[in-house]
This record gives structure tokens, C-alpha cells and sequence, in this order.
């Protein structure tokens, strides 16, 4: 049985569960303003054959996932034993005109191809990456970004809509000029831009800021590490990207093995860097130590990782991924191939990610009861492999009546709301702030894959920490039966894929 609430703990309602617990969208649907910009853009430049353009973009991105699959495991290997040894012989990342050596060079038809096509998809999955990021860290405000590998702009887009007020200064970089001529077409008419600086690769940035400016609030790095064959360039441009991180750096990539194996590669990387950082800094002294300290001393995980150990699904033969469901925009619609079958009102956009930030994982109060860690380590230890129920109903207040499964209603609104005309709304507002948020170290788990709903039970994939300091995390499946936990059930039925689970 758990332990008896404390008078001075308030207890968890199934409401601030719910909204503590939630980091998933249904179904997202892209703001007008962005699809409204995307329309114009695409009848501006009157291209012929788009269909067959947008086929062969993808037909590239398959090409760069081949070459990724050939890069030899023993290289992985050498790597992760010592990363630092392959990347000090290693040449700085050059860019030319494209990403690495069979990276994309991104020409006029295939940028076009890309918009119509991949932009809203890949905004999306960067809206629900970055919305976990305010979710999680409520006090965090970017005013300064980075956006490495810009593209056209998605980045942006999604950080505009998820800190609309913060924004002063973004800097691009983007090796590709049509790229670049797209992303600035897109954001022509809009109101109250920030100051916006494009570069074509890192060197360019840095010898154009000082060095005391480089400094930024947010890196986001997305859909391009994949972009980059060698897995030593892969690591020295991370390094370079973490250089230039103050706080939070955000690593987004396709959600496939190939992403996730990128993803847990520079998250590997990262936190033995800052380690091997922090032993520096415990041997030196006096103005050795002045120059080490200049950035916060440590790293944590913000999200998807509840703690900041060894990956537990490591040699288990699944991968990290999840998705987000967007409504199809009329250029996707119009452009993409649906193989004779008519093409559905949505698509589901498969991502990995990471985010990472600079400082000592905060310590905070496991949610529910405040029990000591070691107590609930020991009701762990004592269950029966056979009966996996977690009965934590004490902890909840009781509700009267049960409440019915909610439906997942999507209306695909017409075309027609996609024009040019200028609205009242076409400035950004503020989300209102969720009144309940789950705190980085109080203990939530994540639910890795779909919960599997059998009748009256609920079995989900969890991985959670396993100490109270997050240094090791574990994978396990949950069981929740309504008859031994009606509600904690009520709150695993209305869960969902990324969702967080409190223990």
C-alpha cells in the first residue's frame, strides 16, 4: 500500500493530472497564417509538374536513408568508446553546397517540392517538440535562436507560435540559397518580425558575431543531421552547435531507426562530454577554472528522457520515435501521390527528438504521495511479475461518477479560409499557461508507444527513472485494471503515444 499524504502535499485531481500528464496533440492543424503564406508562394512561382518533383524529393530522402544504413558499425563502436579520439582527427564541417558529401543541394524544384510538401509536416512535429519544451520549463522565454539546418523556415514558424512575445533575434544557417530565398518569401507581410540574420554555415556565423554574443537562448537543429553521412561530422557539428548553446538546445530527426540511432548517438555524446567537463572542472582552479565556468556546469534532459542514464531500450530492438497527426494542407492534398486510393484529410509525421539544457536536473517532489524513493523502490521489488497494478488510489481525490471515453473529433475545414486577405487575428497570441505542469525532477515517466486497451485494462510501454537523481532510467510495461485503480484508468484511457505517466 502507498503511504498516507502528507497535510502540506496538495493531492493530485484527476484534472491536474490530465493536465500535468498531457504533451500530446491529436491532431494538429497548421494556423491559417502559415498555410495562407505557403498557397501564395506556390502560385507565385507557376511550376509545371509538381507532382512529379515532389516524388522525387522523396525518392532522395530515401537515397540519404540508404547511405546512413551503410555507415559501418565499427565506426558506431570506436565512437561511443571514445568520441572524442575520432572527432579531434576529424575536419571541421565545411559546407559547400550541400549537407556533407550526398546531402541534398536543394535546387529551385526541389525547395519548391519541399514546401508544398514536407514544410507543413515538418512544422508540425517541430510545434508539438517545442510546446513540451514551454510545458516543461514554464519560465523559459528564448529571445535569442539559432536554427542550424533552417530549410525554409519551419523552425521558425513554430517557435513564433510557441513563444510569440519572447522572440528579439534568430540566427539561420542555411547553406542553400534557394532555401533561403524561400524562407523569406514566406514570411513577407507579417507583422512585428524579429531582427533575423542567415548565415551558410557556423564558420560564417562566428566570424560575424563577437564572441561574447554568440551565446544563444535556443539551438534547434532539425531534419538535418540525418542530411550528413559521416557520423564524425555528425558529432563535431553538435559540439559546435552545444558551443553556441546558453540554455536549451532541441535535436529533431525523422522518426526511423536511422533518426532514433542519430538521436541517442548525440545524446550519448553530449552527456559524456559534460562529465568529462565537470571532472575538468573539480581539478582545476583560480583562472583555469574561470575559463572552464563560463557556461553553466552540467546538462540534463528535458524531453523525451525522464532521466539522463543509459538508453533502456539499447540492444532490445525497438527505437524511440513518436508521431504527431497534422491535417493535410491543400498543397499536400494537391501534390502528393496517393497510389489510386483517394488521399486521406491527414498524415501522421514520425519524429525523434531530444532536448537538452545546460545546468543540474532540478529536484522536485515525486508526484502523488512524496514517499521516499526508497519505499517505493521496495513496493517495486516486492510485486508479483504476474499482478503489475500499481495501486495508487489512495492519492487520488475520489470522483462521483465516471466519466465517458472522450472522441476524437477532427473537422478538415475547406480551402477557402486560406487566402490572402489580412485579419484582425493575424497577430500572435499567447497560450494561456497550464495551470498544472509536471516538474522536470519529480519523477514522471514517459509512455514510449501506443497504449494497448483491452476491454476494462490498459497495458502501457513506460520509461521512467529509476533513482531520485535521474542517472538511470528503466523500460517497463504498466498494467492498469479500472477494478483496482478506477482512477488512474480514467487517466490511462485518455492517454496517449509521448504522453508523461506519474508513478
Amino acid at each position: 500500500m502507498a503511504s498516507i499524504v502528507s497535510e502540506t502535499v496538495p493531492k493530485f485531481t484527476a484534472e491536474a493530472l490530465k493536465s500535468a500528464a498531457k504533451q500530446s496533440e491529436r491532431c494538429h492543424i497548421v494556423p491559417i497564417r502559415l498555410r495562407r503564406a505557403i498557397k501564395k508562394y506556390l502560385r507565385e512561382q507557376e511550376e509545371p509538374h509538381m507532382k512529379r518533383k515532389v516524388l522525387r524529393l522523396s525518392e532522395s530522402f530515401s537515397q540519404i536513408k540508404e547511405v546512413n544504413l551503410m555507415l559501418p558499425t565499427s565506426t558506431s563502436k570506436e565512437l561511443f568508446e571514445d568520441p572524442l579520439k575520432s572527432v579531434d582527427c576529424s575536419q571541421r564541417w565545411k559546407i559547400k553546397s550541400a549537407y556533407g558529401d550526398v546531402g541534398l543541394k536543394y535546387r529551385d524544384d526541389e525547395t519548391l517540392a519541399y514546401v508544398a510538401s514536407r514544410m507543413p509536416a515538418v512544422y508540425s512535429a517541430l510545434y508539438r517538440v517545442l510546446s513540451e519544451v514551454r510545458r516543461r520549463l514554464p519560465g523559459f522565454s528564448p529571445a535569442k535562436v539559432l536554427d542550424f539546418g533552417a530549410g525554409t523556415g519551419s523552425a521558425f514558424w513554430a517557435v513564433r507560435e510557441v513563444w510569440p512575445r519572447s522572440l528579439s533575434r534568430i540566427n539561420l544557417v542555411e547553406p542553400s540559397q534557394s532555401m533561403q530565398r524561400a524562407g523569406q518569401s514566406l514570411i513577407k507581410g507579417l507583422k512585428s518580425l524579429p531582427l533575423i540574420q542567415s548565415y551558410g554555415s557556423i564558420q560564417a556565423l562566428s566570424q560575424d558575431v563577437k564572441k561574447s554574443d554568440r551565446q544563444h537562448d535556443l539551438v534547434i537543429a532539425s531534419y538535418v543531421l540525418g542530411e550528413i553521412p559521416s557520423l564524425k561530422d555528425r558529432i563535431t557539428v553538435v559540439r559546435q552547435l552545444w558551443e553556441q548553446t546558453g540554455d536549451v538546445l532541441v535535436l529533431v530527426e525523422p522518426g526511423t531507426p536511422q533518426g532514433s540511432n542519430i538521436i541517442s548517438q548525440m545524446r550519448s555524446h553530449i552527456l559524456w562530454m559534460e562529465k568529462r567537463r565537470s571532472r575538468k572542472l573539480e581539478g582545476v582552479s583560480g583562472k583555469d577554472s574561470k575559463a572552464l565556468t563560463t557556461l553553466k556546469n552540467g546538462v540534463y534532459i528535458v524531453a523525451p528522457c525522464p532521466h539522463d542514464g543509459r538508453c533502456p531500450l539499447d540492444n532490445t530492438g525497438k527505437y524511440c520515435h513518436f508521431v504527431q497527426r497534422l491535417q493535410r494542407t491543400s498543397s499536400q492534398r494537391a501534390y502528393k501521390r496517393s497510389k489510386g486510393e483517394p488521399l486521406r484529410g491527414f498524415e501522421d509525421e514520425k519524429f525523434c527528438f531530444i532536448a537538452f539544457r545546460r545546468g543540474e536536473r532540478p529536484r522536485e517532489p515525486w508526484p502523488l504521495d512524496n514517499m521516499k524513493f526508497e519505499t517505493l523502490k521496495e513496493q517495486h521489488a516486492r510485486r508479483n511479475p504476474e499482478d503489475l497494478e500499481i495501486d495508487y488510489e489512495d492519492q487520488f481525490i475520489s470522483e462521483d461518477e465516471d466519466i465517458e471515453d472522450e472522441v476524437d473529433h477532427v473537422t478538415y475545414d475547406s480551402d477557402a479560409t486560406e487566402t490572402d486577405a489580412v485579419t484582425e487575428n493575424d497577430d500572435w497570441e499567447e497560450e494561456g499557461e497550464e495551470r498544472t505542469h509536471a516538474d522536470l525532477g519529480g519523477g514522471w515517466g514517459r509512455i514510449i508507444y501506443s497504449p494497448l486497451r483491452r476491454g476494462k485494462r490498459i497495458e502501457m510501454d513506460v520509461c521512467r527513472s529509476i533513482n531520485q537523481e535521474g542517472s538511470e532510467g528503466s523500460f517497463e510495461r504498466i498494467v492498469i485494471t479500472k477494478s483496482k485503480n478506477p482512477t488512474l484508468h480514467h487517466q490511462a484511457r485518455r492517454s496517449l503515444w509521448g504522453d508523461l505517466w506519474p508513478f
